[in-house]
Order: structure tokens, then sequence, then C-alpha cells
């Protein structure tokens, strides 16, 4: 059976999001964030602020704070989830678009993070 780097990455990655759920933290959660600038209301019931350092996570619950660092230039912010998302396969978190500038990936889009509670 020939063993991939895919398939070890996926499986060490697995595995740390198991620990990480088990002692109730989101450490060592990494990859890809993305930005959104909506100004309707989030699923917490609050108005969307561009202009907030928030996020969106799928399943953290509603008022946790994520330190978020862009993998690529070191760049970290902290963060308050108040919505749901991202809805793209492959993205971890969606993140304001104040946080998006501070992390410097407006103009990509979306970029690598790691994110901890903070």
């Amino acid at each position: 059976m020939k063993i991939t780097r895919t398939a070890i990455c996926a499986v060490t990655m697995t595995a740390g999001l198991m620990v990480a759920a088990s002692a109730g933290t989101a450490s060592a959660q990494c990859g890809r964030a993305s930005w959104y600038a909506l100004t309707s209301k989030t699923a917490s019931g609050e108005r969307m602020n561009p202009s907030a350092m928030t996020a969106a996570h799928r399943s953290l619950p509603f008022g946790t704070k994520l330190r978020v660092t862009n993998k690529n230039n070191g760049r970290s912010v902290i963060v308050r989830i108040n919505d749901r998302g991202p809805f793209i396969k492959g993205r971890v978190l969606d993140v304001s678009k104040a946080a998006a500038r501070s992390l410097g990936f407006i103009g990509s889009g979306h970029t690598a993070v790691c994110m901890a509670k903070a």
C-alpha cells in the first residue's frame, strides 16, 4: 500500500482537530480564510459591520474570540465570532473586511490562516 504525503497530512490534520475538539478549543486549526463585507444581519442577529473585527465560523459559539494569524505574513488579529459560515468548500473562516485588511489579504480575497482561542 502506497502512503502519499497528502494522506499523511490529512490524517495528521484530522488527528489534530480531534484533539483540539476533545480539549474544547479551536487551537491548531489551520485552513483557508476569506473576507466578506455585507451589511445584512448575521446569524447571531446583529447587523454585520465591515469595520468591526468579527468573523463567521461553522460551529464555534457566538462571542468566541479567536486569534487569527495569516501564515503568509505572520500578521494576527483577534476576531469575535458572530456569524455562520463559510459555505465554500475548503474554507474554515470568513472574516470582516477590517480583519482582512489588518491581516493583509484584501487584494487576494483569501489566504492561509491558523486560529486559536484568544
